[in-house]
């Protein structure tokens, strides 16, 4: 499904903007982060000021991607967040579908960027069209970042040439991209191969951006992955799995952000496995990661249950609730889902 509205604006407002701030969300994954540096390597490029704000930092494997200066996070520095959207005539949100997903800063933009021009480019489903002045929604790409890149293309002075985008702009844009397929294992449409062709043409270099963000963890998240899958991954049914990862075992494993990302994937590694489940303790909240293979809708899942949404095949939430009471929450609305 496409939903676009007043794409023609966009660079108009780009252009008529003298500061511009990119937001990435909460809790930011590759996808996040590809498309906000992208963004503001665009921008940069034709000679506009922009900076990027995310509530949370990235994980530690994303932050070759993050240029010196260009981002400040709300958890560690709100000043500066606040400073920059107090500055802002033209905010842009990118890999969200309401400016809800941006976490904290949601608040500092309802009380001091209410009138702002918002822009969204995004590719999750049901955009929160009211929350914005310009939306560019497509759920049928792979990623915000292969979004981006569609738009940028179609910007007056690139004009479809790709050559026109430098090359720091179009590797963050394929980082997105790869992330969010789990290196082009689900999520794939025919549209994200021409991209990619056309962004290895351009002169990305692919193997070296899949050992930086595939090849670069600690040897504590490979201990904590094999701990992970011989002690810690526990079945509903045939076709059910789910992991959990308490704060105690995060700290006896060293754990830093980023560490757990790919672990939701294991299980549907095994045959029958068509749903899986991680459930990440964190203080005040369970982060709640889903995945499944065909028909199986996560994101309705994630709606109904924990507070979230996304894809069909890969969705997350959020539960207020001990995470010793998440296998019997989990069961029970596991029977209920499939019951239906």
């Amino acid at each position: 499904m496409r939903v676009t509205i007043n794409e023609d604006k966009l660079h108009s407002l780009i252009c008529s903007a003298g500061n511009i701030v990119i937001f990435g969300h909460e809790n930011p994954d590759g996808d996040s982060i590809g498309s906000a540096v992208g963004m503001y390597h665009y921008l940069t490029g034709i000679g506009k000021k922009s900076h990027i704000v995310i509530a949370s930092r990235l994980p530690d494997n994303l932050d070759f991607l993050i240029p010196e200066g260009s981002t400040s996070y709300y958890s560690e520095d709100a000043s500066a967040c606040e400073q920059a959207i107090a500055a802002a005539d033209l905010l842009i949100f990118l890999d969200m579908n309401g400016v809800d997903r941006s976490g904290a800063l949601s608040k500092v933009v309802s009380s001091s960027a209410a009138g702002v021009c918002k822009v969204l480019i995004d590719h999750h489903l049901n955009p929160k069209v009211e929350d914005f002045d310009v939306v560019i929604s497509d759920t049928e790409v792979s990623s915000a970042c292969e979004l981006l890149y569609e738009v940028l293309l179609r910007q007056s002075g690139v004009d479809g040439d790709i050559q026109k985008l430098s090359l720091e702009c179009v590797t963050a844009i394929m980082a997105g991209i790869l992330t969010d397929t789990n290196n082009f294992s689900n999520s794939v449409y025919p549209s994200t191969y021409l991209a990619v062709s056309a962004l290895q043409a351009r002169g990305v270099d692919r193997d070296s951006l899949y050992d930086s963000v595939f090849r670069s963890y600690s040897k504590s998240r490979m201990r904590l992955m094999g701990y992970m899958l011989k002690d810690n991954m526990r079945f509903l049914s045939p076709c059910v799995a789910y992991f959990t990862l308490s704060l105690a075992e995060k700290e006896a494993y060293g754990f830093v952000r980023g560490d757990s990302e790919g672990f939701v994937n294991l299980p549907l590694s095994i045959k029958d496995i068509q749903m899986s489940a991680l459930f990440t303790e964190d203080v005040g909240y369970i982060k709640v990661s889903l995945r499944s293979k065909g028909n199986i809708d996560v994101n309705d899942f994630a709606h109904r249950y924990c507070n979230g949404g996304g894809h069909k095949n890969a969705s997350g939430g959020k539960l207020y609730i001990p995470l010793a009471q998440v296998p019997g929450f989990f069961e029970s609305k596991v029977k209920e889902f499939f019951a239906q």
